[in-house]
């Protein structure tokens, strides 16, 4: 799902916080000290390894994962915007387990009137992007927003959900059924033995919501100002059909009620879908079409095939025959049939708006070498899209296949239409258009291009996290959208480095120091503030991880192992963090425990830095030395004032009372303290006077630099050391070193003698995401505050996001690029 269109959502105030830590994350509260092991191993929260989740974070030898088959034959009926349609369902059971009932999902129940979605939304608010409704603190009443008022003026005046007409055997008997809010309990007329599978047939049909109006995440989209007498819409449908609920070794039935935000748990299986539409419609599916003859012309399909070879992007159907097609109508239906293979889930498309280009891209690999990518969008696209989104497809198959695997299906596309962002195996559905000038011409500002960029990489490599590494999004969003994240950042740096795509460090430092901050391990449903939570931090963890602790070496070697063991398997997150240490070979629990399991932030400070000299145990060195020091000390007032009167001291007026203490002072050397030196060396082994000897005739410089962890999650410490030469080094302390004490630490740090140092600086480029850099240098620096730096600097570019930088990623977006919601 679009990081863009949850921005709105994290920007309203929260009315309750209900989210706790998870129990298992509790440290054992010790009677004797307050000792806090922030190295513990993890195992003790982690699921128990076995026979189907093995201790490496790989599948087990028992692995296993059910396959539902689904054939299905769907009307659209433009006019009353209504689906209709029967389809027919095979269910394997690869379990151990013998099943009596079925558990389905009827996600367009959600926009019931008496979903639990919508009675337990603020004020009526039914959406999937978050609140609709905001609420002040103190006496002041919370306020009904225009679009929560138009949600549910929507709700009440529409008959939504699904309407079950039938639900039978192959045979025609008619099996029991319970409809509990957005879940169906089918049983089974003969109980479900393993390696045995069961078919069913269901005949539905509901209307289509407006998307705009209650914000979903499919729908319809009414444009009243095209030539065509009433209009025209565009379609986009998914969750559209009843599908099976997952079955997994961890849980069972994963029959959670869909609440709108957590996304969806689903199995992989084969679908053959007939899709009846008008007949001036074109269509933009999951799958591969398998009867162009019937459904395009003679010369769409030879486009389509130069396409597959084309250096740059082939329309098949143009601008101008979209402009022309969209001003009439027709009463004419044509079906267009669809087939894909090991798919998880099954989306369309369909407009008599849209236009169409494709470009063929080969990735070389033995399972799907050859791609087709292909956009589908409206006139109000525009040039935006025509440059920018095929292109973008592309761009995302060449990246992350090189962070995974080559990408596995036939077809990859990217369809405009009124959803921000969203995701389904093969095609996507992606927000961003052209701006209408006064002159009837069409625009786009640097904010579109960079969302249709973002937003088309990120919802194109969602294909991979989660349609193809099938993670439950239903309960943890972040090893989805945080996993998507970081990879879109990486794909997008290497578009455009200048976009600020939300994975630096910096971006999520005023989120991790928040007071409504919540562990990333919290249930999707109950996170606060879902864009920070389940896309940011994550993504930020993962790429200091890469950048900062592992290297890209062990990073990319290990997160590439992750995502070919779990490829069309469903890993939890135990899986990926097992997989990371087994196969990077570095022990992370600590780094998984901070991050992932507790709300500390990062803020190491450095508190003073002691130069020390080598004691040579010499008086003829270590007396001069001390006579220095003394010598360095500032002269007393009441003496200098006493000369500057020229009041003479007594010994001085009176010179028989002198004596040999007033003619040498206390580091005067006498035989007595050579002696003494000589029987320490005498009483030195061999090795200890070798070794000694040397340290005095080298004469370093020793540094004792303390820190303390002040923000509580434990981090590398990465130290620039500022020489009086002009030099700089950099010195980077491993995590481990809080090991045995977690709040302060010391670090002696020995320079040869010509290097002295006049300055430290902790985390100099902003790698860890240090919440307070002000407590990072030594000595102190005067800091500019927000307010000078803001005034002293353009609102714009790079500069702005740099002074912004402790802010959360959707402030900075929204000063930039304005809000789509």
């Amino acid at each position: 799902m679009s990081k863009r269109t949850l921005r709105l959502a994290w920007l309203v105030p929260v009315l309750s916080v209900m989210a706790q830590m998870p129990a298992a994350n509790a440290a054992i509260k010790q009677t004797k000290g307050d000792f806090e092991d922030k190295f513990r191993q993890l195992d003790e929260s982690l699921p128990t390894p076995n026979v189907y989740r093995n201790a490496a974070g790989e599948p087990g030898h028992q692995y296993w994962q059910q396959q539902v088959d689904y054939v299905i034959d769907v009307k659209l009926d433009e006019n009353k915007r209504r689906i209709e349609a029967s389809e027919s369902i095979t269910y394997h059971n690869n379990s151990p387990d013998t099943l009596k009932y079925l558990w389905i999902q009827l996600d367009q129940n959600i926009f019931r009137d008496d979903s639990m979605a919508t009675l337990t939304s603020d004020f009526g608010g039914i959406g999937n992007r978050g609140p609709a409704t905001q609420s002040a603190s103190g006496s002041e009443p919370a306020k009904l927003s225009m679009g929560a008022l138009r949600r549910q003026q929507f709700v009440d005046d529409h008959e939504l959900g699904y309407q079950i007409t039938r639900v039978e055997d192959r045979s025609g008997n008619k099996l029991h059924h319970v409809i509990v809010g957005t879940l169906m309990r089918v049983d089974l007329a003969k109980s479900l033995k393993p390696g045995d599978e069961v078919e069913f047939d269901i005949d539905f049909a509901f209307n289509i919501v407006e998307e705009d109006a209650v914000s979903a995440r499919a729908g319809y989209e009414h444009f009243p100002d095209d030539a065509r007498e009433g209009g025209n819409d565009i379609f986009l449908l998914a969750q559209w059909f009843p599908r099976l609920a997952a079955y997994t070794d961890y849980e069972a039935w994963t029959n959670k009620e869909f609440l709108g935000r957590g996304e969806f748990t689903l199995e992989f299986g084969n679908y053959e879908v007939n899709i009846t539409v008008p007949a001036d419609h074109i269509v933009s599916s999951t799958g591969v079409l398998q009867n162009p003859k019937d459904v395009l012309t003679k010369t769409q399909r030879q486009r389509l095939e130069k396409a597959k070879t084309a250096e740059r992007t082939v329309f098949i159907v143009t601008p101008e025959e979209a402009l022309e097609n969209e001003k009439e109508g027709t009463s004419k239906t044509k079906t267009w049939q669809f087939k894909a293979d090991k798919v998880r889930d099954f989306a369309w498309a369909s407009s008599r708006k849209f236009m169409w280009d494709a470009r063929g891209y080969e990735q070389g690999g033995d399972a799907q070498p050859h791609v087709m990518a292909m956009s589908f969008y409206p006139k109000e696209g525009g040039e935006l899209w025509q440059k920018y989104s095929t292109e973008a497809v592309i761009h995302t198959l060449d990246v992350y296949s090189r962070f995974s695997f080559d990408y596995p299906y036939p077809v990859a596309q990217s369809v405009n239409g009124p959803v921000g962002g969203m995701e389904y195996p093969m095609i996507t559905f992606n927000g961003p258009r052209t701006e209408l000038q006064d002159d009837g011409s069409r625009t786009y500002s640097l904010a579109e291009k960079r969302f249709l960029i973002g937003v088309v990489i990120h919802e194109v490599g969602h294909i991979y996290f989660p349609m193809t590494v099938n993670s439950d999004e239903r309960q943890w969003t972040w090893m989805d959208e945080g996993l998507n994240s970081f990879l879109d950042g990486v794909a997008g740096r290497e578009w455009d480095p200048d976009i600020p795509w939300g994975v630096e460090p910096r971006d999520v430092v005023g989120y991790m120091k928040s007071s409504s901050q919540v562990p990333i391990m919290t249930q999707s449903d109950s996170v606060l503030h879902l864009g920070p939570n389940a896309y940011t931090k994550p993504a930020v963890a993962l790429n200091i991880l890469r950048e900062t602790i592992l290297g890209r070496e062990l990073f990319d070697f290990a997160f590439k192992e992750y995502a070919q063991r779990w490829m069309f398997r469903r890993p939890t997150p135990s899986d990926f963090f097992r997989t990371m240490e087994e196969a990077s070979g570095v022990d992370l629990d600590w780094f998984w425990r901070g991050w992932f399991y507790t709300t500390d932030h990062v803020d190491i400070s450095i508190d003073r830095v002691y130069k020390l000299r080598l004691n040579t145990e010499d008086p003829d060195i270590d007396f001069a030395r001390e006579r220095q020091i003394e010598q360095d000390k500032p002269l007393s007032l009441t003496v200098e004032r006493n000369e500057q009167e020229g009041r003479k001291l007594w010994v001085d007026r009176f010179e028989d009372i002198r004596d040999f203490y007033d003619e040498n002072d206390q580091f005067t050397v006498t035989n007595k303290e050579r002696n003494a030196y000589k029987s320490f060396l005498d009483k030195l082994e061999p090795w200890e006077r070798t070794a000694f000897e040397r340290a005095v005739k080298e004469d370093k410089n020793y540094y004792v630099m303390d820190f303390s962890n002040v923000g509580g999650l434990v981090m590398p410490i990465i130290v620039e050391m500022e020489f009086a030469d002009g030099s700089k080094e950099m010195m980077r302390i491993p995590a481990e070193i809080w090991r045995r004490t977690p709040k302060a630490v010391s670090k002696l740090v020995i320079t040869d003698k010509d290097k002295e140092l006049v300055s430290v600086t902790v985390d100099p480029r902003w790698e860890t995401a240090d919440v307070d850099v002000e407590n990072n240098h030594y000595p102190r620096r005067i800091i500019p505050s927000r307010v000078e730096a803001y005034k002293s600097k353009p609102r714009s570019g790079k500069v702005y996001r740099d002074i912004m930088h402790d802010s959360t990623t959707e402030l900075k977006a929204d000063k930039e690029e304005g809000d789509d919601n």
